[in-house]
């Protein structure tokens, strides 16, 4: 009698390339981003606020609406420029503003009341460590080893040229 055992298949698991990685943590930050502004709107009162012309004490102007715009057409723009940009550019620029929209998101909470703490904290929790997951992502880029020039490369270079 001949028993059978089937061995599990295992799944694939093929490395992700950074920038899709961080393509696709700034598109969950953006999405993120753009929800916790769209929650806030069933604040009570929040809807009143901004038909008497006001958001957060500032008074809506042009020039307020294209600060909103410029916060979350950055985000947008990094999920591009993640796919896009040679790798040391794209590590610096992924630094930099990871680090920059951390304050920023940090400010969401400012001026709210104990009672909304858990919708701030939690939404604000989220967004940072998806910021310190691009921070990580873009830091630890992994580096590929020089190649020195010796003998066995001229050479190649010059077969090239002929």
């Amino acid at each position: 009698m001949t028993i059978r055992t089937k061995t599990p298949n295992l799944l694939d698991d093929p490395p992700v390339p950074v920038q899709a990685k961080l393509a696709a943590a700034w598109t969950s930050f953006m999405f993120l981003y753009i929800y916790v502004d769209y929650f806030h709107l069933y604040k009570p009162g929040a809807i009143d606020e901004i038909r008497g012309g006001v958001i957060f004490e500032f008074d809506i102007s042009g020039t307020l609406l294209t600060i909103f715009l410029a916060l979350i057409g950055i985000p947008a723009l990094m999920v591009l420029l993640s796919m896009t940009l040679p790798a040391r550019v794209n590590r610096a620029t992924n630094l930099v503003v990871a680090l920059l929209y951390i304050p920023v998101s940090v400010f969401n909470a400012a001026g709210t009341s104990w009672d909304w703490a858990s919708f701030y904290g939690l939404s604000i929790g989220i967004e940072v460590l998806i910021l310190a997951f691009i921070l990580r992502s873009a830091w630890t880029w992994p580096r590929t080893p020089a190649v020195l020039a010796g003998p066995a490369t001229t050479d190649l270079r010059q077969d090239l040229r002929q």
